[in-house]
């Protein structure tokens, strides 16, 4: 049987990696995003991977489009909970808006997803949840208060929901990447890149195909037995 994965914010970065990965090893992959339709147009026709517009943010634009992806490719046996975004700025000088957006799409947004998948899960007494969260939810970063509090927030999710899972076959994991080699990275200037990359103890930045394969792992039969864990991905820079 053909299993159905869906990557949220599948379409650029980290997750079209995933995205990628995961059709490589046989799943009919569906891939959100939200923010850049011509890179999503270019996606689907590079990779043949069908993508859907919605914001994560919002509960009833995920019921429905989940419920438009599970109409057209079949129910969701994998949820992959990669969107996310950036507001960057001192405690001081943050809005309520810059925190209210990154809380609702990076924490709300992983409920948001999850949930209206979560009780077909429980009665095919199969399912694989992996939510992608962030070195900066495991050790913090000053000017990412937002942030750091959100991706601390999957992982907590993660380890409650991992529990109440189990016995119904549902398998809940995290994916902790440190700096990887995506656009955004590389858009950065070269002193900024490189003062980041002397902090990694292997001494280069990771690539998007690395925290991929941590995913197709997470997902496959093969990681039934393991559930409320967490997997850092960052080159030796903060190690748990």
């Amino acid at each position: 049987m053909e299993r159905v994965a869906l990557v949220t914010g599948g379409t650029r970065g980290i997750g079209a990696a995933i995205s990628n990965a995961l059709k490589l090893e046989g799943y009919k992959v569906a891939a959100t995003y939200f923010g850049n339709e011509e890179a999503a147009n270019k996606f689907s026709s590079d990779t043949g991977i069908v993508t859907y517009k919605w914001s994560v943010s919002d509960y009833d634009s995920c019921v429905s489009g989940i419920r438009k992806v599970e109409e057209e490719l079949g129910k969701i046996d994998i949820l992959v909970n990669n969107a996310g975004i950036t507001r960057d700025a001192m405690f001081h000088k943050i809005t309520f808006q810059e925190w209210k957006e990154v809380i609702d799409t990076n924490l709300n947004g992983v409920f948001n997803m999850t949930h209206p998948i979560w009780n077909g899960m429980r009665n095919r007494k199969f399912g694989r949840v992996i939510n992608i969260s962030s070195i900066n939810g495991q050790k913090g970063q000053m000017g990412q208060a937002n942030y750091s509090a959100a991706k601390s927030g999957d992982i907590g999710f993660s380890k409650a929901l991992a529990q109440e899972g189990a016995f119904k076959g549902i398998t809940v994991n995290t994916v902790c990447p440190g700096y990887v080699a995506t656009d955004m990275v590389n858009a950065v200037p070269e002193k900024v890149r490189d003062t980041i990359i002397s902090q990694i103890p292997v001494g280069r930045l990771g690539e998007a195909s690395e925290i991929a394969r941590c995913v197709t792992f997470l997902a496959s039969d093969e990681a039934g037995f393991i559930t409320g864990s967490t997997i850092t991905a960052n080159g030796g820079q903060y190690i748990v």
